[in-house]
């Protein structure tokens, strides 16, 4: 790496980062891979949505990020009767000062879990894509600026379909990540029956990291250097997405900016100050395959949005 890339380099300290990551995995008996991209997640300042069946710990490893870091959070089951202002919050008339009052909803925190995400009708889950998009809610004309760090960690089972509404797609690429977390390994699934519960009763008081510290560590990701290269090789892998002859909906120019930015943040976690085409090939599917439309003649033949990713990936060179 040449001279001038070097002096770009800023001063990495991912101590914070490092205490996360070990601190989830007192409570969450899954596999690394999941932990770290979840973590990156975080630092890229971007939101989760888990997808996967019920008692994999979905839930148990939201937990466990958000009582590592010593910040605001709200837990709201998303059923059907819940309402897009116990979201963003509403107005009451206070008659000791006849005025009106505003009172908070669920989004003001620094940590949302958003169980069952798939539930709740459409107009609530629409209420969610200022706030995650813009980090503010409007209500009744004004804004409302949400509290730094802002994160939506939204689950939803994908095999229980009766009663709920799929998200949009306009709402789905607002997730940085989909992640599955699958079954644990044997060794792991062994701990998690010994021990009764595969997370400990209050992670909440086990924060290792503040916001002030993830703040910082989003600041210190934003500065990781992304070569022409890196950028170039993301830009073709867009671009195949939209020529192939499988695939309905291809990638948008938002899902290159988020795969950069989870590359940052996974070259962060790995100690450099900058992106090798390693760190977009490890993101291509988690960050790209649930903004994927395939093709309907694709998906009665059994093609999956994350296949379609895997052999594009072995397809598109990194060097052109």
């Amino acid at each position: 790496m040449d001279n001038a890339n070097e002096n770009r380099a800023p001063a990495i300290n991912s101590a914070a980062a490092v205490a996360i990551i070990r601190n989830i995995s007192k409570y969450y008996a899954g596999n690394n891979r999941t932990v770290l991209l979840t973590v990156a997640a975080l630092l890229a300042g971007g939101h989760l949505l888990f997808e996967d069946v019920p008692g994999v710990g979905k839930t148990t490893l939201a937990r466990a990020l958000t009582g590592s870091v010593n910040g605001t959070f709200r837990r709201l089951s998303m059923t059907p009767d819940v309402l897009p202002s116990d979201l963003t919050g509403f107005s009451v008339y206070n008659r000791k000062t006849e005025s009106f009052e505003f009172r908070k909803g669920a989004l003001d925190c620094n940590f949302l879990l958003a169980d069952e995400i798939n539930r709740t009708s459409p107009k609530t889950q629409s209420s969610l894509l200022e706030a995650m998009q813009e980090e503010r809610v409007s209500v009744e004309g004004i804004t409302y600026a949400l509290p730094q760090p802002f994160m939506v960690i939204a689950t939803q089972n994908p095999v229980e379909l009766a009663g709920t509404y799929p998200l949009p797609e306009a709402q789905l690429d607002r997730f940085l990540m989909k992640l599955s977390l699958g079954y644990p390994d044997v060794e792991s699934e062994k701990r998690v029956i010994a021990a009764g519960s595969s997370v400990k009763r209050d992670p909440e008081a086990q924060a290792v990291a503040s916001c002030e510290d993830v703040l910082r560590m989003q600041d210190e990701v934003n500065q990781i250097f992304l070569s022409d290269e890196i950028t170039s090789y993301i830009l073709r892998l867009l671009e195949a997405t939209r020529k192939d002859r499988d695939i309905k909906l291809g990638l948008s120019p938002r899902a290159g900016i988020s795969l950069a930015k989870a590359a940052k943040a996974l070259a962060y976690l790995n100690g450099r100050f900058f992106v090798l085409p390693d760190d977009v090939k490890q993101l291509f599917e988690p960050v790209c395959a649930h903004r994927l439309m395939l093709e309907r003649e694709a998906v009665l033949t059994g093609i999956t949005p994350e296949q379609k990713l895997r052999s594009l990936i072995s397809s598109v060179p990194v060097e052109k």
